[in-house]
């Protein structure tokens, strides 16, 4: 038996050598088809050097196991989700390290319907099955195809612009030298196509495995400035940056100023219940005034869920959910197997302020005023359960409510925090909203960050 240390609650990533490498990936292939008997598989990676080869490990190990592979080349792990769902496949495997550092890869891992494989739903297993390395010999090798899918994904993103009420902009992308550049290329070519008034100032576009510009990673503070300053030069209308594999969308407003997460949510949800008024949206718990208030007032239904994908692909598809997000950037979509994409969240914020005929200044402005918050703050702990009890007692004696779906979330009448745990490291994230008040915002962190370090 041999022990495979990559795999993590939602998906596979390790350093590259030590603890993932082409052997590793074909095992994960043989258990991944053990586990789901697949029939056909689709494959695709991000532009690292080493994913090509680990992707074709993990592919020999599916072919070697009877089933068919088709493999969909450099691509976005969004295209993994739709190309599953589309093609009727059994699983999809997208090849990735997104934002982790240059010596790392991984696999993200989904079944039939592009349904999420995790910890809870199938990845114990596999890594059980890959690291007994006791697999069956197949009645047959299947078969690997080449296929260009980029066309219809292309199509399907056109469907969430009405181009004739889209109004001309100028807007900056950062694609960080990752996957997201050749994709945005074939957007743009069809937007244009279309007649769009829109023009693209591109930054990093060029998919480069040396990544010149840092690991795109756009919550990083030293990478923020870079698109900031490029809409601020170019007097664009916004400006929009991705991950290595652009399942996370981040944007600036036309004075260059990065736009938390929390914020678009709200605004993403609008997108939808302007056009589908009556459906439901899915928050998770960490900050959820400014998303609930919006949803009520358009008319739809706000519902919590855990945070993290599977929780929220899970909840989405036993209520049926129009659209989910997270404050971490992560956007879900019904129409896109309940899947998270990167580039949809672009797409419906320049519909938006279209229709609206608006800004995302002025859309994101009012909210961030009426609902203040200083992002999430991480603190490395002794104890994180320890922490988490210490802050609990101090404030629940005086709190309106509390609630355990995801950590804990301890409500006043005038703010309200959610501190939770890390699944990896010994750390505590607090996120933290007042109701129009910055200066009780900053005390009441100042105060929590000092019962937290204690």
């Amino acid at each position: 038996m041999t022990e495979i240390t990559c795999f993590k609650a939602y998906d596979i990533r390790g350093q590259l050598g030590t603890q993932i490498d082409e052997d590793v990936c074909y095992r994960i292939g043989r258990a991944f088809a053990a586990f789901l008997s697949p029939h056909r598989v689709v494959v695709g990676s991000d532009v690292r050097e080493t994913s090509p080869a680990l992707k074709q490990a993990f592919a020999r190990g599916v072919m070697d196991s009877g089933a068919d592979v088709v493999d969909i080349g450099q691509c976005g792990t969004e295209e993994i989700y739709f190309a599953t769902d589309r093609l009727g496949a059994d699983g999809g495997c997208m090849v990735t390290a997104s934002h982790n550092p240059i010596d790392y890869n991984g696999l993200k891992l989904v079944r039939e319907g592009s349904r999420p494989l995790s910890a809870d739903t199938g990845l114990v297993e596999i890594r059980a099955l890959a690291e007994a390395g006791d697999f069956p010999e197949a009645a047959r090798t299947g078969s690997l195809t080449q296929l260009d899918h980029a066309s219809r994904y292309i199509e399907h993103l056109m469907g969430y612009l009405e181009l004739e009420t889209l109004r001309p902009m100028r807007i900056v992308t950062n694609a960080g030298n990752g996957a997201a550049g050749p994709t945005l290329d074939r957007l743009e070519a069809a937007l244009h196509k279309a007649g769009a008034p829109v023009e693209f100032i591109k930054l990093h576009n060029d998919p480069d495995p040396t990544f010149p510009n840092g690991i795109p990673n756009p919550l990083l503070q030293e990478q923020q400035p870079v698109t900031g300053d490029a809409v601020r030069a170019h007097g664009a209308d916004l400006g929009v940056a991705w991950d290595g594999d652009f399942d996370r969308c981040f944007l600036w407003d036309s004075d260059g100023t990065f736009i938390e997460g929390y914020y678009i949510v709200g605004l993403l949800a609008e997108a939808f219940l302007k056009v589908r008024p009556g459906e439901r949206i899915i928050y998770d718990p960490r900050l959820t005034w400014n998303t609930i208030e919006i949803v009520e007032a358009a008319g739809g239904e706000a519902v919590q869920s855990k945070s993290g994908h599977a929780f929220i692909k899970q909840r989405m598809r036993e209520i049926d959910a129009v659209y989910g997000g997270e404050m971490s950037a992560h956007h879900y979509f019904r129409d896109f197997a309940y899947c998270d994409s990167g580039m949809i969240p672009m797409l419906l914020v320049m519909d938006l302020i279209s229709r609206k005929d608006s800004s995302l200044k002025a859309e994101v402005e009012k909210r961030m005023a009426r609902y203040p918050s200083p992002g999430e703050i991480n603190s490395t702990v002794d104890d994180a359960d320890t922490a988490i009890a210490r802050v609990l007692a101090h404030y629940e004696p005086d709190a309106l409510t509390v609630d355990t779906t995801d950590g804990i979330s301890v409500e006043f009448a005038d703010w309200r925090f959610n501190l939770r745990k890390s699944n990896t490291e010994p750390v505590v994230r607090l996120n933290l909203e007042t109701r129009a008040d910055p200066e009780l915002m900053q005390r009441r962190t100042d105060e929590l960050l000092a019962l937290i370090r204690a």
